[in-house]
């Protein structure tokens, strides 16, 4: 087994963890460290895309109550119901998007220069919305509406430009709609199930000749890493918004982008 592969796809697998629930990109991150290891061949971006079931592993370990409540409930109660019917809802919006118009973001935006972009784009969102988020009204997850859901599922569909976030999207999607930070990042979490599971098991339908029995090995060390360095960033992230606002990650994304624009020039 290919060792300097190995240590790649651990590499990977700690950058997929420690960005994925963080509002800076995972994909932009995963692109610019796939470039940076030479990993970013068709084989090496399906890669990328599945090791994010390692992340949402970590979501449902974390909050494994909460998953398996909706389990065994979600024929008998109806709270888990509605529950499972708003993620379906907010799951909505960015599968169809992605569908429709996958491939051409593969095909155009999966580079550096549009990930930097994205990055600064998305720095000036956050501190717009942070300037004048002074209050909300939704404290829980649970006492979101459809509405609010579909609004955060429509807010989805923009990380699928890479560079943009889907936790980024999601978090201030939410915020807008009038959720707690905190509610906003859960809700996040949760919604991040469906769409990773989606995501990662379209990768590998399409991709499943690329891969062979030797690959086993990387696959297992990214998603072992992801899902690890994902579930001590969930409990960080949980504890950081209950008492500080997200500017500090803007600022990461300007300078981040700016670094990106400068090397490429």
């Amino acid at each position: 087994m290919d060792l300097v592969l190995l240590l790649k796809a651990a590499i990977l697998g700690v950058v997929e963890g420690l960005t994925e629930f963080l509002p800076i990109s995972s994909t932009g991150h995963l692109i610019l460290a796939g470039e940076l290891l030479d990993f970013n061949d068709e084989k090496g971006k399906a890669f990328l895309i599945m090791i994010q079931t390692g992340a949402m592993l970590a979501v449902m370990w974390e909050y494994r109550t909460k998953f398996i409540g909706l389990t065994l409930g979600l024929f008998t109660r109806r709270a888990e119901q509605i529950f499972v019917a708003k993620l379906f809802v907010a799951f909505l919006p960015a599968a169809l998007v992605g569908l429709t118009f996958g491939s051409l973001i593969k095909a155009h935006l999966f580079g550096s220069v549009p990930v930097a972009l994205a990055l600064i784009a998305g720095a000036f969102v956050i501190l717009a919305v942070e300037r004048y988020y002074k209050s909300w009204r939704i404290e829980n997850v649970d006492d979101m509406s459809f509405r609010d859901a579909f609004l955060v599922g429509v807010a989805q569909c923009f990380s699928l430009i890479p560079g943009v976030s889907r936790a980024g999207a999601t978090i201030i999607g939410g915020m807008l709609c009038g959720l707690s930070r905190k509610a906003a990042t859960e809700f996040s979490f949760f919604l991040a199930v469906p769409t990773l599971i989606a995501a990662g098991g379209y990768d590998l339908m399409k991709h499943y000749d690329d891969f062979t029995v030797d690959d086993a090995g990387i696959l297992a060390v990214g998603l072992v890493v992801s899902f690890i360095s994902a579930l001590i960033c969930i409990r960080w992230l949980i504890r950081y918004v209950a008492s500080h606002n997200l500017s500090i990650f803007a600022w990461y994304r300007l300078a981040l982008g700016a670094v990106i624009l400068l090397v490429m020039w």
